[in-house]
């Protein structure tokens, strides 16, 4: 009966399907799958590669000589002639596939080279390094004998692994008893049933074989009988086990993986447009941005997209800073509903002027009621830091919440939680699943973990990938419009009695974008009282002065005060 060496092979014949069957034997482990022997009237007798008229080969040649010991172990001689220029590599397996759950372990041992030849035991391979020359190689084998159906069978690969074609191999095969049949031997790629150009027992007793073109990679399998009971039988075999089966990778499990490697290269890409775009969005101007809009002959201040204060920090930089907060503070007096005063000290007060309406965003209301509590009408900065800190967390969530609802992010810019986060977690929830099920049922347990992939892929993207919108993009490049114009504003362009109402509804927007120092400067001249009221209209203790100068010098000290309050409040809530 012909053994194959490698995997299971299964022969369907078209009009019956007809299955090969693999003979197991019922004493002991298999020697590893067999092929059925074809009809003697399908087989053609091949020829010798010796005589009259044959050429000699071109390129390498090796000459094998195999003998059986009474111990059992299998002694191996290797003669390889590799022409001038060239070199011969050869990866011998020491395990090899012998059933669906098993397979067939070999060992080398006392390996001895001579001429040009080297030698090298690498994990389960035996590597054989022949250079231009002569060289020879002798090692013993063990495992190579085992008892199978009643008799024993010697099997050994005489070539296996070569990096360079081989001209032509030739070896011989011995044993302590004359009695060796069957004599099968395959050649070709791992797995395939072709024959070996010729293999036969002579009438001395010596299996004669003989195989012309040895194609990178192809294996020459030798398989002999021998009598039951001839020699110890060697052979040793490994379970695979239910996990070594499961995740084999398959033609099937790598064309799945090929595809989730497309799949993870066009997310990469994608990913990393749109952070190209939206680093743009940052870095690049919309163009002149038109805040000061004229009506007859009055000016007014109006930020482009309705962007308050306090959004424009969140929305430049996906995060919620003291800034931010202290920014909105400044434009809640700026707009009524706070008065900011200063007192002796030096320190400032904080009063309530109109209470929160419907025209206050969550956020800002939030940090109305976080500085002034019900109950409370007023309060100094110092009484804020005595108080051992605010607690923010209400007006960062606010704020995080806002700039979604304002449909400027598509989740909020501090968590990577979202729809498409979730999605990656059921997908790789689902992955793990199948995993375990194919695991301990049809295997292929690969595809499980192709598909628990992707959904760490769908979750890596969703946290790499830019919460800002396009909608936000654009509406970061109207902020740096938005600087442009506290740059470039001049206190003359606009008339004398909207001055003091165009530059305080400014000021918010510079203290956020970190330009307070220029603005104060620029409209340090013009005149509170222009508009019939002494001082400015949102904050006291300046009132008799005919300018800002003083408010200028002052005015930062505060903003450093109020800053100082948040950043220990955001410390002792880190603490906490």
């Amino acid at each position: 009966m012909l053994r194959k060496w490698g995997t299971v092979a299964a022969i369907v014949v078209a009009a019956g399907v007809t299955t090969a069957g693999i003979a197991v034997a019922d004493d002991g482990p298999s020697a590893g799958p067999s092929l059925l022997n074809p009809p003697a009237d399908q087989v053609k007798k091949p020829q010798l590669l010796t005589g009259q008229g044959v050429q000699p080969p071109e390129g390498p040649t090796a000459d094998v000589a195999l003998k059986v010991l009474r111990d059992g172990t299998l002694s191996v001689t290797e003669h390889v002639t590799v022409p001038g220029g060239r070199q011969l590599v050869s990866r011998v397996p020491l395990r090899v596939p012998a059933s669906d759950d098993q397979d067939r372990v070999f060992s080398v041992r006392d390996v001895k080279t001579e001429g040009a030849a080297q030698s090298q035991l690498t994990g389960d391979q035996l590597v054989l390094t022949f250079a231009a020359g002569t060289g020879s190689v002798t090692y013993t084998v063990d495992g190579a004998v085992a008892d199978q159906n009643g008799r024993q069978q010697a099997r050994w690969q005489v070539a296996s692994g070569f990096d360079t074609p081989l001209a032509k191999l030739t070896a011989s095969f011995l044993a302590p008893s004359p009695e060796l049949s069957p004599v099968d031997c395959f050649a070709g790629p791992v797995g395939s049933s072709q024959r070996c150009t010729l293999a036969e027992l002579d009438h001395t007793g010596v299996v004669r074989l003989e195989q012309n073109d040895v194609r990178p990679g192809d294996r020459v399998d030798l398989l002999v009988g021998l009598p039951p009971g001839t020699v110890p039988a060697t052979a040793k075999f490994a379970d695979i086990g239910l996990f070594a089966n499961a995740f084999a990778l398959t033609p099937l499990t790598g064309i799945v993986f090929a595809v989730l490697l497309a799949l993870l290269a066009a997310a990469a890409v994608f990913v990393w447009r749109r952070r190209r775009q939206d680093a743009g969005a940052l870095a690049t101007a919309t163009g002149p941005v038109e805040v000061l809009l004229r009506d007859g002959d009055r000016v007014f201040f109006a930020s482009p997209d309705g962007v308050l204060p306090g959004q424009v920090g969140t929305v430049v930089d996906e995060t919620v800073d003291v800034v931010d907060i202290s920014a909105t503070v400044v434009d809640l007096a700026v707009r009524n509903y706070l008065w900011l005063a200063e007192v002796h000290g030096p320190d400032w007060q904080i009063a309530r002027r109109n209470p929160p309406d419907e025209h206050l965003h969550d956020f800002e209301r939030a940090v109305y009621e976080t500085l002034l509590p019900d109950g409370t009408d007023a309060v100094l900065v110092s009484q804020l830091r005595a108080r051992g800190g605010l607690d923010l967390r209400k007006i960062s969530d606010a704020m995080y919440a806002d700039v979604v609802t304002k449909r400027w992010f598509s989740r909020r810019p501090d968590t990577a939680r979202g729809r498409l986060t979730g999605l990656g977690a059921g997908i790789f929830a689902l992955g793990l699943a199948a995993t375990a099920v194919l695991t301990f049922t049809v295997g292929y347990a690969l595809l499980g973990v192709a598909v628990a992939l992707a959904g760490l892929a769908v979750i890596a993207v969703a946290a790499l990938l830019p919460s800002r919108t396009a909608r936000g993009r654009a509406l970061a490049g109207q902020v740096r419009g938005l600087l442009d114009y506290l740059h470039t504003a001049r206190a003359e362009d606009i008339p004398p009695g909207d001055r003091e109402l165009v530059f305080s509804r400014s000021l918010p927007y510079a203290v956020v974008l970190g330009d307070t120092e220029r603005w104060l400067g620029t409209f340090a001249g013009i005149d509170p009282s222009a508009d019939g009221s002494a001082g400015l209209y949102w904050y006291g203790g300046l009132e008799a002065d005919r300018d800002l100068r003083r408010f200028g010098a002052h005015f930062p000290s505060f903003l450093t005060a109020l800053d100082g309050v948040l950043t220990a409040s955001g410390r002792a809530a880190a603490a906490r």
